[in-house]
């Protein structure tokens, strides 16, 4: 399984507190999922001390689409050959358009 995060290792990476961490995902601005340990925050959600750029944009259209939290971050983490890649992979390399557009897609 990919690295997750706790709630608090996000805290600090961003300078939040986790009520602000919880802030965030409520408002789709990062994802956090239900995992055996509780709530974490998939590693690949983050670039350094900040949410992947163009994320919130990614997480919006999904929950639009009627996605969980699981089922996004499930989305995000698969392989998509059209990419190529994942849509993290596409996020972190600044090809924020393409998943977008693969995101919009998924509403109708």
């Amino acid at each position: 399984m990919p690295e997750m995060l706790s709630l608090t290792d996000v805290s600090h990476r961003l300078g939040l507190s986790i009520t602000g961490v919880k802030t965030m995902v409520k408002e789709h601005k990062l994802l956090a999922v239900r995992t055996d340990d509780g709530i974490a925050v998939p590693a690949e959600a983050l670039d350094g001390d900040q949410p992947v750029k163009h994320l919130s944009g990614v997480l919006t259209l999904l929950h639009d689409a009627g996605y969980s939290p699981e089922e996004s971050y499930t989305w995000l983490t698969t392989e998509d050959e059209s990419l190529p890649g994942t849509p993290f992979q596409a996020l972190h390399e600044n090809r924020a358009t393409e998943v977008k557009r693969r995101a919009q897609a998924l509403a109708f």
